[in-house]
């Protein structure tokens, strides 16, 4: 059977239960791991993240890089090779 997608309401209780600063063990650090894993692999961004979970930027970075998720680049311009003026 198939769990309903959890409300904004009840994300701003998940995150209101753990508030900054405080310890996340056990199985509560594997449910926040996997709900910012999939959060982040659905586009959103670390500071996002951040913010919504009233957490660190630093403390959800380490959270994804522990779940095992590829972290994306910053974006923007990048400066490549100059391409030859004809």
């Amino acid at each position: 059977m198939r769990r309903p997608e959890r409300t904004s309401h009840e994300e701003a209780r998940v995150a209101e239960t753990l508030k900054k600063g405080s310890r996340v063990t056990g199985a509560a650090r594997d449910k926040l791991a996997a709900d910012l894993k999939k959060k982040y692999d659905a586009g959103a961004s670390i500071r996002a993240l951040a913010e919504e979970t009233g957490r660190s930027y630093g403390f959800v970075h380490r959270m994804l890089s522990e779940s095992g998720v590829t972290l994306r680049g910053r974006g923007g311009a990048t400066r490549g090779k100059k391409s030859p003026s004809a």
